[in-house]
């Protein structure tokens, strides 16, 4: 399996501490990668790093072969990295459909005064794609009057749209009820087919039911890393972490 990206020696400080120390990751290509640990470890810093949204003091970060260290965010977008964050950043204000049409004109690059809500293909397009993510009933709907797990499926219905090769997930079961964490772990594991997963959660249910590896973070430091079995079965994690008896 080829490596799609790959994070050296990461370092990031503000002031005295230091929120990544050294980090070394690497997610490879259709591979669900979780990154877990204790609050403060550093792990949505680094997700932030890797978005170009930090800028670190030291490391490297490549992905698919090419130095990304010192891209900008939009400059990351255009290469297909995506990006869902623990507060939902769609266009409120638009409807769920029309959201995904402007997502699926960014990537094709075309000038969107002479595509939107003109094409009938392209809200074809993206009907597809909300019924993918569950969204097939709420095109019309206002992105601001959905549920927040609503919000979190049209994220993801984003990410699709732009044709992301991996996706940096920060929290995307936070806030969700009970109900529906069943069906965001399926809808996650069904987008493996089509991109890598970079995945922060504290649900150690989910992490288990979707990661093919885990990276753990303590005081910005990778203290294990392995499969989920060998991460649940190694003393420090139990003891930083998870729970249990060193």
């Amino acid at each position: 399996m080829s490596v799609l990206l790959s994070v050296k020696s990461l370092t990031k400080h503000f002031g005295a501490l230091i929120v990544t120390d050294g980090v070394d990751l690497d997610v490879n290509a259709g591979e669900v990668h979780a990154l877990i640990g204790p609050n403060g470890a550093g792990k949505s810093t680094l997700l932030a790093q890797v978005a170009g949204e930090i800028r670190p003091e030291s490391g490297a970060i490549c992905f698919d072969g090419t130095d990304i260290t010192r891209l900008r965010p939009h400059q990351r977008a255009r290469l297909h990295i995506g990006r869902t964050y623990q507060i939902n950043s769609s266009f409120r204000s638009f409807s769920v459909r029309q959201n995904v049409m402007l997502a699926i004109i960014a990537a094709s690059r075309v000038r969107p005064w002479t595509l939107f809500d003109r094409d009938r293909a392209l809200a074809a397009d993206a009907d597809e794609i909300l019924e993918e993510v569950g969204l097939a009933a709420m095109g019309d709907m206002s992105a601001v009057a959905l549920p927040h797990g609503g919000l979190r499926q049209l994220e993801i219905a984003l990410a699709i749209a732009a044709k992301a090769r991996i996706l940096l997930l920060d929290e995307p079961l936070a806030g969700i009820a009970a109900g529906e964490a069943s069906a965001m772990i399926e809808l996650l594991h069904r987008l493996r087919s089509r991109c890598a997963l970079l995945l922060v959660e504290h649900d150690m249910d989910a992490v288990f039911a979707l990661a093919d590896r885990v990276t753990v973070l303590s005081e910005g430091r990778v203290i294990a890393r392995g499969t989920p079995a060998e991460v649940a079965d190694d003393e420090n994690v139990r003891r930083v972490y998870l729970g249990g008896a060193a």
